[in-house]
């Protein structure tokens, strides 16, 4: 009898899965995209608004410079063409938080389009998905639904706050390929400072756009679109569910319904929310009260050279340049903070790959599990360039390294301090690692015929015994070389 997972497996054999993302990106200006309220989070609640937040009647907007700087920077680092003109448009619905009964945001005339995000492949493989737009628009405020039954209250210090929204063509063919296009979408903003990305604060929210086809069968199927998941995780698993739903109640001969849907986390399911509405519903029209935009060749110019070197690019540079792995670039190019410190630390040790490894290994594991950021660490990417020299130069052993890294993190210090105060040194005389060896053998005469008769893996116990004898201070390598000499004399 087929296994539950082997049905799922043969169901969604049968059809294709195409999933289109929409990701809002907060963007970090002081101030919000149409008036000089504050865009902080975190403020008591309605405390951030004013007229034009509130949409008071003759209460003018009046775009922020900086927003329209920090979209042009976005759009560019994703590769878009940045349209000369722009025209902001109002996207009319009902909903308590948004008191003016429309959204300022950009329709058939956005700031940018035709961007791609290059993701892996299960082969190994690169594949580019297409970015359809990326455009500029005001957020709405938030409603909050907790402490009573009979009534939910509205916080309109969000209200306005500027976002810019990235929408991806319907080119992304399963979760895990949705999670990676995320994962370096999220790496690209942070990059250019534009935002913070924080998901748990509402700077980066993603709805997605998931409908399965018959395999071969051109024409989209019927889309359910899951709205604001709070990570790329539940990201995940909500187009797992969601594709998994879609592919049983086509099995069964119904339609799918175009509707939006919520995830559920506690559960791991999704649920019908509304209706998905069609983009005549929002009745856009251009906004009267805003000019077109126009961002000539100069202004575009000016703003495309701020533009950092992005993760890709310094992740080959970094192989190239330190020899480094891959995976590694990957993991130290995850952050620019921690790119940075990483290449002041590979240049001035003697060793990059050995900064690398103990970056990820050493530090990040304590990091890791202590609950700390980088910027936390007791250890200064200096304090580990160091450590890297003196283990290149055989002074400590790995053992020392960890038990000095353990009392950086226990008393909150620097390498370079613990080393100095501690002043551990590996043994690499050979004279009195000579004297130990001799000690071993003589004591273990049984293991000294067990080797010469062939079994050479007893060489294990013997530099155990060598290193428990030198209290972990002897030179592992040295020590096997002057065993070897010693036992097969």
């Amino acid at each position: 009898m087929a296994t539950l997972r082997e049905a799922k497996s043969s169901t969604l054999s049968k059809y294709e899965t195409v999933i289109g993302l929409e990701v809002h990106v907060q963007l970090l200006t002081r101030s919000k995209c149409f008036c000089a309220c504050s865009a902080a989070f975190g403020a008591p609640p309605n405390s951030h608004v004013c007229p034009v937040c509130l949409g008071l009647p003759g209460a003018l907007p009046v775009l922020n410079r900086q927003v329209v700087e920090y979209a042009v920077l976005a759009a560019s680092a994703l590769g878009c063409r940045i349209n000369r003109n722009s025209i902001f448009a109002r996207k009319n619905y009902f909903y308590p938080d948004l008191p003016k009964g429309y959204q300022i945001s950009q329709y058939d005339k956005p700031l940018a389009e035709f961007g791609c995000i290059e993701v892996d492949t299960p082969g190994g493989g690169r594949k580019k998905i297409g970015i359809t737009r990326v455009h500029i628009e005001e957020d709405a405020g938030k409603s909050m639904h907790e402490g009573s039954d009979e009534y939910s209250s509205i916080d309109l210090n969000r209200s306005g706050t500027p976002l810019i929204e990235i929408v991806s063509e319907p080119e992304i063919t399963s979760p895990d390929e949705a999670y990676d296009y995320l994962t370096k979408l999220k790496e690209i903003i942070l990059y250019t400072g534009v935002s913070d990305c924080n998901m748990e604060e509402g700077s980066l929210r993603c709805d997605a756009n998931v409908s399965l086809r018959p395999r071969g069968q051109k024409e989209l199927g019927t889309k359910a679109e899951v709205k604001n998941v709070n990570s790329f995780r539940f990201i995940r698993h909500a187009l797992e569910y969601e594709i998994e739903r879609q592919a049983e109640v086509l099995d069964s001969g119904e339609k799918v319904v175009q509707e939006t849907r919520l995830y559920n986390s506690g559960e791991g399911r999704t649920y019908s929310m509304r209706s998905k509405e069609r983009a005549h519903d929002y009745r856009y029209f251009p906004e009267p009260d805003l000019l077109p935009l126009v961002v000539d060749e100069k202004w575009r110019d000016q703003i495309r050279q701020r533009l950092p070197e992005l993760p890709e690019a310094r992740r080959q540079r970094m192989i190239a340049e330190y020899g480094i792995t891959d995976y590694d670039a990957g993991v130290l190019t995850a952050s620019i903070a921690l790119a940075n410190q990483f290449e002041d630390a590979a240049r001035a040790a003697k060793n990059p790959k050995r900064v690398a490894n103990l970056v990820q290994t050493e530090m990040m594991g304590r990091l890791k599990a202590k609950g700390l950021a980088i910027e936390q660490s007791p250890i200064s990417m200096k304090g580990i360039a160091f450590s890297a020299d003196l283990m290149e130069a055989g002074t400590i052993s790995s053992k020392m390294l960890k038990d000095l890294y353990d009392k950086c993190f226990d008393g909150g210090e620097d390498f370079p301090a613990v080393y100095e105060r501690e002043k551990p040194r590996q043994i690499s005389d050979t004279g009195e690692l000579v004297r130990l060896i001799d000690e071993v053998i003589r004591a273990n005469p049984k293991q000294v015929e067990q080797y010469r008769g062939g079994k050479k893996t007893v060489i294990g116990f013997f530099v155990g015994a060598v290193m428990k004898a030198s209290k972990g201070n002897a030179n592992p390598a040295l020590v096997n070389e002057l065993l070897a000499k010693k036992l097969e004399g």
